[in-house]
């Protein structure tokens, strides 16, 4: 049996640079069993070196880990796996064209007494793990690609839990979770705690942090800035300590223009419907208009967000750009010249951008035939624009030559965002755009949101997250199966009453 006073893992000065990026500057960390410990820090603090440096993906270029009080090399993720430790990673390690089942196992299938794969085995064990997980719902045998995001975000944290780790490493795994699905990882958690494992947990959420972890500690710029118990600061000091700097306020103010004073609508849609998804969906969006769009996971928000950027195509119902219908059959409709729809996806490591590729072509490729002549690309044009936009959002220059994977998950979300901004256009659709980064990119985002409302643009904008929408938004349109059930506006928007009509509980009144 392991010492109490012996830490479960323990980082002593550890550092690591990637070329001139110090991502790690001497920083030292311990949790001890049954120990709920946060980590957090602004994206590019070095809270995803941490984890990889523990999960073995990456080696410090110095310092020592110690698991238990004995020091180790942590050179592959199965010396990791060996000695305890397992880690849930916020941007999804599941593979899309393996089933739940297969995904749960590798690599560990279990073999028949001839060393071959037994299905019978491997399907006795999957069900179990489901069961033991309360995901019953979801067949081992469906492909991961067909699942909804939230759902592979709890088969990649069950997946860990299953390896019955002694160090478990949470990275933002309520990112993509419902708030019913925080229950469920609240019971997890506090089962695995009662067993004694040691939780790293990373989230931007501060509500979750005082929920369920007893210590913080708060990386910047890679060093360790301060180690604390949980309720020994306020939640405005601990915002201080991770940006640097106070939040004065967090979302800037909403447009004063009210929606509909005169001319058309930037964007209007109705009737639109898509089985099983889209029911008679209708409304406007006005130029200057921050328009929210609130439902739980499944309601079809998803769909309405594809198909009105060409990416589904609706079995019924018209879309106008100010004031003329308008047809699209696929994404480049969207984008062309004279209709300037952009769309923010939920998902920027699949859907948004092209990890292996440079800031600078993943930005320019919407408008790529802008800077090219007679076949010839003008790379000073190219990079000049690109450049500009980039400032904009505050990421660094050396972003224009290298890989957007090299960076960390908000400046990649800022590059998702940078390459529709570049287009110029007016509508902008925006898909859970926050999800997954720090408090001071989320405040980056918001403010860009309303620099581009003020200049006369139109934001649809979807968020799971309701006091977003409730701080950012003029107007919420709430789904319920497919359908608007309420629209909330002024001193009628509330997180209460989002949260009421997302439920399906909406008065008579309410109903748009």
């Amino acid at each position: 049996m392991s010492d109490p006073k012996t830490p479960a893992i323990e980082v002593i000065s550890a550092s690591k640079r990637y070329d001139a990026t110090i991502a790690l500057d001497d920083v030292s960390m311990s949790i001890h069993e049954g120990e709920i410990h946060a980590l957090l820090g602004e994206n590019g603090a070095g809270k995803s070196t941490i984890v990889k440096i523990l999960s073995g993906l990456v080696q410090a270029d110095s310092g020592t880990i110690k698991v238990f009080g004995v020091p180790v090399k942590l050179s592959t993720p199965q010396v990791a796996h060996r000695l305890g430790i397992q880690t849930a990673y916020q941007e999804i390690s599941l593979i899309p064209d393996l089933t739940v089942g297969q995904n749960m196992l590798l690599p560990y299938q279990p073999l028949n007494a001839f060393g071959f794969l037994s299905n019978r085995k491997a399907d006795e064990l999957v069900k179990e793990h489901l069961q033991r997980y309360k995901l019953e719902s979801v067949s081992p045998h469906t492909e991961v690609r067909n699942l909804d995001l939230a759902t592979r975000q709890k088969i990649e944290i069950a997946r860990a839990i299953a390896r019955k780790p002694r160090i478990l490493l949470l990275d933002e795994p309520t990112s993509a979770l419902l708030s019913s699905d925080v229950k469920w990882l609240s019971e997890l958690i506090a089962r695995l705690r009662d067993d004694g494992v040691a939780i790293i947990f990373i989230s931007h959420r501060l509500a979750e942090i005082r929920m369920f972890c007893e210590k913080i500690t708060i990386l910047r710029n890679g060093k360790n800035i301060a180690t604390f118990k949980t309720d020994d600061c306020s939640d405005e000091e601990i915002v201080r300590l991770v940006i640097g700097r106070s939040l004065d306020a967090i979302f800037p103010a909403k447009p004063t223009r009210p929606p509909g004073e005169k001319g058309y609508p930037a964007f209007s849609c109705r009737n639109l419907q898509l089985q099983n998804h889209l029911n008679g969906i209708s409304f406007d969006l006005w130029p200057g208009e921050v328009l929210g769009i609130a439902g739980l996971q499944g309601m079809g928000q998803v769909e309405l967000f594809h198909a009105l950027f060409g990416d589904i195509i609706v079995s019924e119902g018209t879309i106008e750009r100010n004031g003329k219908k308008i047809t699209l059959a696929s994404p480049v409709d969207a984008i062309r010249s004279g209709i300037g729809i952009s769309m923010v996806p939920q998902d920027r490591k699949t859907e948004g951008i092209f990890p292996e590729l440079s800031g600078s072509v993943n930005v320019s490729l919407p408008i790529l035939k802008r800077f090219s002549h007679l076949g010839w690309l003008n790379l000073k044009a190219e990079q000049s624009a690109v450049d500009m936009t980039l400032s904009r959002l505050n990421v660094h220059p050396r972003a224009l030559y290298k890989s957007c994977a090299s960076f960390s998950g908000g400046n990649q979300q800022k590059i998702s965002i940078a390459k529709w901004l570049i287009t110029g256009g007016q509508v902008m659709l925006m898909l859970d755009p926050t999800r997954g980064v720090d408090v001071g990119t989320k405040y980056e985002i918001y403010s860009l949101i309303g620099e581009l409302a003020r200049e006369g643009g139109a934001v649809l904008f979807y968020s799971s997250e309701v006091p977003e929408l409730v701080g950012l938004c003029t107007r919420v349109l709430v789904m319920y199966r497919g359908t608007i059930v309420a629209e909330l506006t002024r001193e009628e928007l509330t997180e209460e009453s989002v949260m009421r009509a997302a439920l399906g509980n909406v008065p008579s009144d309410a109903v748009s």
